[in-house]
């Protein structure tokens, strides 16, 4: 990275998930000091421990383990040149019935903090993690930015209100922080979150329990590996723009009954199956339209699925808790 596109010191929130502690790490990489923020410590969750591995301990990481919401949040983005906001709770299923409230409280609640915090202290640039699940069930062409959104899910209702609320700020008259708001299409890759669709392929073909899959496997999907949707993100920082939303994708879509052959062929095993019903809020289908990521981010997705797929699988079997033993 060049002088001119240098980030010098760099927020992330939600450092110890999946998409956060790989774009904490390609930033350190670059040069940047970085303070990553999220609510789970290493010390008592395996997943956070495993994600921030390659961080913790590195001169330019500092980590903050503190719920956002009972953080002085000014004094920590105070002399960052960008705050990645990526801190929130995913997942599209586990969003209906009583857990909203938690959704609704970190993904929407928490992002007012964070840009009242940005404005307070003149950061110049947020870049917001938002989803693919703000467009709903379109099948007919790529989703563009323009399209009107129709989430499916509460989990959608609340990302597609984060990106409303940021856009809001970043309009108003004499806002320091402008906002670019970055919806990312299952993003997949080495430490992809148990609960998706990839890692549980190849977790089945491990440990040969079947994997559930929620339709007759017909349903598509734009897979994105987690290195494309990182770079995109960095380039965000830097788009010339006060107030966007761009689609993050990885240029084709694919259903789960390919992803299924992908896997059987990546790794010489049949993937053991269980077809259970489609459930509440889930799409038929998602691509995105990369057009805008292109002319705005320099955005051009680098692997391809079946490439992707195997340095998951890698690193699956790299872990010691899936030791290549447990193929036998």
């Amino acid at each position: 990275m060049d002088d001119v596109n240098r980030i010098e010191q760099a927020v992330v929130t939600g450092v110890a998930g999946f998409i956060g502690s790989h774009l904490a790490e390609a930033l350190v990489e670059q040069g940047s000091q970085v303070l990553g923020i999220d609510r789970r410590h290493p010390s008592h969750d395996p997943i956070a421990a495993e994600n921030l591995a390659g961080l913790l301990g590195h001169p330019r990481f500092t980590f903050i383990n503190e719920n956002l919401t009972e953080l002085n949040l000014p004094s920590v983005a105070e002399g960052a040149g960008v705050v990645f906001h990526l801190a929130g709770v995913p997942g599209v299923r586990p969003s209906w019935g009583e857990r909203f409230r938690d959704y609704l409280t970190s993904n929407v609640a928490v992002t007012q903090q964070v840009l009242e915090a940005c404005i307070a202290v003149g950061v110049p640039r947020l870049v917001l993690a938002s989803s693919s699940s703000v467009y709903g069930g379109n099948i007919d062409r790529a989703s563009r930015e323009e399209d009107l959104p129709v989430p499916l899910s509460p989990y959608g209702v609340t990302k597609l209100a984060a990106e409303r609320l940021s856009l809001a700020y970043a309009i108003k008259p004499g806002t320091p922080t402008s906002v670019v708001a970055l919806r990312y299409f299952t993003v997949y890759g080495p430490r992809q979150r148990p609960d998706m669709a990839i890692r549980r392929v190849l977790e089945a073909a491990i440990t040969r329990r079947p994997m559930h899959l929620f339709g007759d496997g017909s349903q598509r999907r734009d897979f994105t590996y987690v290195d494309d949707a990182v770079a995109a993100t960095i380039a965000a920082a830097f788009a010339p723009t006060r107030a966007e939303v761009v689609n993050v994708g990885g240029g084709r879509t694919f259903s789960m009954l390919h992803v299924l052959e992908c896997a059987a062929e990546i790794t010489g095993l049949d993937v053991p199956v269980v077809h259970e019903a489609r459930q509440p809020g889930d799409v038929e289908a998602t691509e995105a339209d990369l057009t805008k990521a292109r002319e705005l981010l320099g955005y051009e997705p680098a692997t391809p699925l079946v490439e992707g797929m195997s340095q998951q699988w890698k690193w699956l079997l790299s872990r010691p808790s899936h030791p290549v033993a447990a193929l036998a």
